[in-house]
């Protein structure tokens, strides 16, 4: 199975774990799935550093890397047809990172690691990571 990160569990991976619950802490720490991490988790996250509103180790192009390499995660980047995808989306969540991820995984046919209830409203296959 394909697994496709959602930006708050991949900062509770590294910074919070014990918001995870045991399922999906197991999935992260056992090294036997296919996860990703999309290149809009990146572009959130340093958005978001830069304003201020989430604090990192280091720069993004430094710990984001790091990151990955020491979690075994594996990189998706985003494609004109994951971007054309949105459109087709209802307007359930306004998120557009979030918005972008369900296409993704829509695509990509990939299972969402979440622990946000607005992804149940789309027709995606989601592994529930909150407590």
């Amino acid at each position: 199975m394909k697994y496709l990160l959602d930006t708050v569990v991949w900062l509770w991976s590294i910074s919070a774990v014990e918001r995870l619950n045991p399922a999906s802490r197991e999935l992260l720490h056992n090294g036997q799935s296919e996860i990703y991490f999309s290149a809009a988790i990146s572009w959130e996250v340093s958005i978001k550093a830069r304003l201020g509103k989430l604090q990192l180790p280091a720069p993004p192009a430094d710990c984001i890397p790091a990151f990955l390499a020491r979690q075994g995660l594996r990189p998706l980047p985003i494609t004109f047809l994951h971007t054309v995808r949105v459109y087709d989306l209802p307007l359930y969540h306004h998120d557009p990172f979030d918005r972008l991820l369900i296409a993704q995984a829509i695509c990509e046919n990939m299972i969402v690691l979440s622990a946000d209830r607005n992804f149940e409203k789309y027709p995606v296959d989601l592994f529930w990571c909150g407590k």
